[in-house]
């Protein structure tokens, strides 16, 4: 992708950024746009993942939302369902005539509270930010896609690089929340590479030349637009674990993408992927809480994708039975609909995916 951009298309974008980050895309698809690489996903790529199905046949792609329960992120919580009140009483199998005698009719209202990223989720483009130099001035200010800021249009309670200044509320995202991504439909061609097939379910950082070799074993090809699935059997060990305790269990089992390979993140730019999606934890394994890359980030590709290209990731998606048919039918493209849920303002949401063959 280009890194210079010509005032036409910048647009007002000025008022939030006058330098953008090396490697970033931002202005590109206009000086207020909110969804990033999944402008990619046009008609015309939507037709061409509708003719990948051939069968008929649909797999879900999201793991129960009560799963992981404990085992993962302790700062994310499972969901907490429970009733909804009508007055006093609990609005479980609660008997209409209660308010209209007569009545036969018998209600069920529920709710839930929990993390909204937990289970399988997107990550939006305001989930990772970065302190960058917007205008070339020496000031750091907290940032994220396309020069939207922290207490600006993203809004928490606090202004962490001024001395913890609170910030007044209403409190969320202002832009760049998950309802943009939502409106898209996020419906599109889903690519399966099986790095589980070739590694197995190993601790294997896969960088650029492995996945180029594993890819052309598979025949696999990537366009712009696709939606670029993981698989790593991440899935199948979690879901084993919670049927039976017992079953062996290592958090950090599994392959996943090798964010300090800076080949490999230049051919993510490059490839053109509208989103990518793995059944581990973050699509990268993740280093030890010590590290940081040259540039400051401990998660290079995550910074990539959201920070500068604007690619939403999705984590924790149910691959392996999907994996499983695709090889077994030497395919690799599938149609891929996993929209989030249409908060606004909200920076991650829970997904019910769904790849139809």
């Amino acid at each position: 992708m280009g890194q210079q951009i010509g005032q036409e298309q910048q647009g007002d974008s000025s008022r939030r950024w006058t330098q953008r980050p090396a490697g970033a895309n931002w202005g590109d698809f206009g000086a207020d746009d909110q969804i990033g690489r999944l402008n990619l996903i046009t008609p015309e790529r939507r037709r061409a993942a509708a003719a990948e199905v051939r069968e008929g046949i649909a797999f879900c792609l999201s793991l129960p939302l009560d799963i992981p329960r404990a085992v993962l992120n302790p700062r994310r919580f499972p969901p907490v369902l429970s009733f909804s009140m009508r007055g006093e009483d609990p609005a479980f199998n609660y008997p209409m005539a209660k308010v209209n005698p007569g009545q036969t009719d018998i209600v069920c209202d529920d709710r839930v509270t929990m993390s909204l990223q937990y289970s399988t989720q997107w990550d939006s483009l305001c989930h990772i930010g970065c302190q960058h130099d917007a205008f070339g001035d020496g000031k750091l200010r907290a940032t994220y896609y396309n020069g939207f800021r922290a207490c600006e249009e993203i809004v928490g309670p606090y202004d962490y690089l001024n001395d913890r200044t609170p910030v007044p509320g209403p409190f969320g995202a202002r832009a760049l929340g998950i309802e943009r991504m939502a409106e898209t439909g996020l419906q599109g061609r889903g690519v399966m590479i099986d790095l589980h097939a070739h590694v197995g379910l190993e601790h294997i950082a896969v960088g650029y030349d492995r996945l180029m070799r594993i890819m052309e074993a598979d025949r696999v090809v990537v366009e712009a637009g696709d939606i670029l699935c993981l698989r790593t059997g991440f899935d199948r060990a979690l879901l084993a674990h919670h049927a039976d305790p017992a079953y062996p269990f290592e958090q950090h089992r599994c392959s996943g993408l090798d964010g300090t390979d800076d080949r490999l993140l230049h051919f993510i730019d490059d490839c053109g992927a509208a989103a990518l999606v793995s059944d581990n934890e973050a699509v990268e394994l993740l280093p030890d809480a010590t590290f940081a890359a040259p540039h400051g980030t401990r998660i290079p590709l995550h910074n990539l994708c959201l920070f500068k290209l604007g690619i939403p990731l999705g984590e924790m998606f149910l691959l392996s039975a999907l994996a499983d048919w695709l090889r077994a039918n030497h395919r690799s493209r599938f149609l891929f609909t996993a929209p989030p849920l249409r908060l606004p303002g909200a920076v991650g949401s829970p997904v019910t995916g769904v790849g139809t063959v």
